[in-house]
């Protein structure tokens, strides 16, 4: 099969390798369409390799068509239209999932949708739901609301009834958030999120969603709210925060939590999915909750999506069709 290769220069080349051998408990999946990810610019720069026992392709999530489904498989079938999660592999004509970790594409969806899917809402549910365990009428704020994440997290949050703020770096992205259902766009680039919080939320935030990383960490603490919860899912801002009011924490009792999906075990992640299936699976299904995309790209192009991620001028995901 083809398949999309890192030289040592860290340039993408199509490569041809054997198929996959499929186990009991996966099918072999011929690929439509790919979710781009940082996470495969990452591994693309040698800073984030699978894990231990993965393919090394590229590629964390993937829409397609089942042509095999190995011995322990029944409640999925040939040529059934599927989307979902790998730990790698994606990059390529046929990739295996864990059947556990599959969704049916819903029939109003094209392949490129369903490619656009697992991986942001999956993550968005993982840091509202499992993590801060958010509740009905609560007050959310999510950095970087214009990502594929943010656009599926102010879904899923506006879903469960609470007040969803954003922070976004254009008016074009704040736009698109409002469109969404956020309450409230904050165009970071005019208005100091912090500054914003203190004349018009006074109670502060019961969640907020950071995949920013950097100062924010000092900026969050201070505008969460009592019992407040923090998580962050990247760090585009940078690793580190220079100062960290740990009294004002203690204070407000604050959980910062951090999280990433793709290391997470087969358990974890099949877990996550009938969570997410039994909470938002009919509104999934009936084509209430949408994946946002920016852009498809021909798998030729790879390289161009890439440079646009690393550019930040995506509004939702960037999706290769093969």
């Amino acid at each position: 099969m083809k398949y999309i290769s890192v030289t040592h220069e860290q340039q993408l080349v199509f490569a041809e390798t054997i198929l996959p051998e499929v186990f009991a408990d996966e099918c072999l999946i011929k690929v439509k369409a790919i979710g781009v990810n940082r996470a495969d610019i990452l591994q693309r720069q040698g800073k984030y390799p699978a894990p231990k026992g993965e393919s090394s392709i590229l590629g964390l999530e993937v829409c397609g068509e089942i042509v095999i489904c190995g011995s322990g498989v029944h409640q999925w079938k040939v040529n059934d239209n599927v989307f979902g999660l790998v730990a790698g592999g994606g990059y390529a004509e046929y990739v295996v999932i864990k059947s556990s970790q599959l969704f049916y594409l819903p029939a109003t969806f094209t392949f490129e949708q369903g490619a656009a899917c697992a991986e942001t809402f999956l993550t968005a549910y993982q840091s509202l739901f499992s993590i801060a365990q958010l509740q009905p009428k609560q007050s959310v704020l999510i950095h970087a609301g214009a990502s594929g994440v943010g656009c599926a997290a102010i879904q899923l949050a506006k879903a469960s009834d609470c007040f969803v703020v954003v922070t976004a770096g254009s008016e074009e992205k704040c736009q698109a958030c409002l469109t969404l259902g956020a309450d409230i766009a904050i165009n970071y680039h005019q208005t100091a999120f912090e500054q914003w919080q203190k004349e018009y939320v006074h109670d502060g935030f019961n969640v907020i969603v950071d995949l920013v990383g950097g100062d924010y960490l000092q900026k969050n603490i201070q505008v969460a709210a009592i019992d407040g919860q923090i998580v962050l899912l990247s760090i585009i801002r940078g690793r580190y925060c220079e100062k960290v009011d740990m009294g004002m924490m203690l204070s407000k009792r604050i959980k910062l939590s951090a999280s990433t999906l793709r290391n997470r075990d087969y358990d974890y992640k099949a877990e996550l999915v009938v969570k997410f299936k039994e909470d938002f699976g009919e509104l999934f299904s009936a084509g209430q909750l949408l994946p946002v995309i920016d852009t498809c790209y021909q798998w030729q192009n790879a390289d161009k999506a890439h440079q646009q991620m690393l550019e930040n001028g995506n509004i939702g995901k960037l999706v290769l069709t093969v």
